[in-house]
């Protein structure tokens, strides 16, 4: 059961016990949960971090004054987010951090924008400057006539934002220790073949340094680092209390979902300031979206491009391309044809509010990659 508290502690007590009894009187009626397993020993923490944000509405005035002239358009979550946890052994779990995160867009005409975020602990507004002038560069670029290339295979580069979404299809269940026991992860061939990814690829459920609580709702505490992927080999996976109990194994803090929080892929050794030198001729990615597993037994996803989107050529774009859709392996993409990770990554935080601000997070670099499947 759920419930809004308003503040007022008599009434919300009020509530409070009202719903716990409805609750206790529910439960002679209800089947027996073989797997059911809540945590009984009690671990009491305590993670506060002390906001250290301007005011929201000096962000906003700030953002409004250096997008003078542009048509912007955005949504700015910051300030303060509150996680706790009780249970009547006497367990107190409390968390608490503040955060802010910028998604916006510019825009120039019919399906032609840029989009840019920003978001972390700590706003420097230098960075904010520095992302907002690279915005309007990629704007300008947009006044260009926009190309068509033939579907085939193409190199391309992929900013952290791009690669983000690629990554998140891996919460549909691919590091589920649930789905791999089932048969049913897109990364069941690393389970049950031994196949690997590129060695470079290092990836980790880093909860000491995420902005996730670091416990999940049944009151198991995660560990502050996970490891998922080393090497480009499968080594870790996310484990459910109730996953635990069924396959007699131990639970890690893995919420129900069994879906990562606090994501972390490892820089590789690529400048930033090379990407478009290294990338050659190719695509320049900035976001994708409508992604779905057109092969999930392989890991193969199907997605289009979108906003900024550009043909490059011996290192200097020339373009914006029209939208197209990739349907490619992750297998291959961060496999035999991953070129480069780059030095600098980025903090991208869940930007969803359904209900109450998302604490999710990933850190990811940008991927440089040999050649990448479109199909139209």
């Amino acid at each position: 059961s759920s419930a809004t508290l308003g503040g007022d502690l008599p009434t919300d007590n009020a509530q409070c016990i009202r719903m716990l009894g409805q609750l206790r009187a529910q439960l002679d009626d209800l089947p027996d949960d073989p797997y059911l397993l809540f945590s009984q020993e009690i671990r009491n923490t305590e993670h506060i971090v002390p906001s250290s944000l301007p005011s929201s509405a000096a962000i906003v005035d700030q953002v409004l004054n250096a997008a003078v002239g542009t048509d912007l358009v955005g949504i700015l979550a910051a300030g303060p987010v509150y996680r706790g946890f009780a249970n009547s052994f006497g367990q107190r779990n409390w968390h608490q951090t503040a955060t802010f995160n910028l998604d916006w867009s510019l825009y120039q005409n019919r399906d032609k924008a840029v989009k840019t975020s920003y978001a972390g602990l700590q706003w420097d507004a230098q960075t904010f400057q520095a992302k907002l002038a690279s915005a309007k560069a990629q704007l300008a670029l947009l006044q260009r006539p926009a190309m068509t290339v033939k579907p085939g295979a193409y190199r391309v580069y992929l900013t952290p934002t791009a690669l983000n979404e690629l990554f998140s299809m891996l919460n549909w269940s691919g590091l589920s220790e649930k789905s791999l026991r089932t048969k049913q992860s897109a990364l069941q061939r690393m389970r049950d073949e031994g196949l690997e990814l590129n060695p470079s690829v290092m990836l980790i459920e880093d909860t000491l340094n995420g902005v996730a609580p670091g416990f999940q709702q049944d009151g198991f505490i995660k560990p502050d680092q996970l490891k998922l992927l080393e090497h480009g080999k499968l080594t870790g996976s996310m484990i459910s209390p109730r996953t635990a109990l069924e396959y007699d194994i131990a639970n890690n803090g893995a919420n129900a979902e069994e879906m990562t929080s606090s994501l972390d892929l490892a820089a590789g050794n690529l400048a930033l300031a090379n990407v478009l030198a290294e990338l050659g001729t190719g695509i320049f990615i900035s976001n994708l979206w409508y992604l779905n597993f057109s092969d999930r037994a392989n890991c193969r996803i199907t997605g289009m491009t979108r906003f900024a989107t550009f043909w490059v050529e011996n290192g200097k774009i020339k373009a914006p391309l029209n939208v197209m859709r990739f349907d490619d392996s992750l297998f291959r993409l961060l496999g035999n044809k991953l070129l480069g990770l780059t030095q600098e990554r980025e903090l991208l935080i869940d930007g969803e509010s359904y209900g109450e601000r998302r604490v999710g997070s990933t850190r990811l670099p940008g991927a440089l990659i040999s050649d990448v499947n479109f199909v139209l």
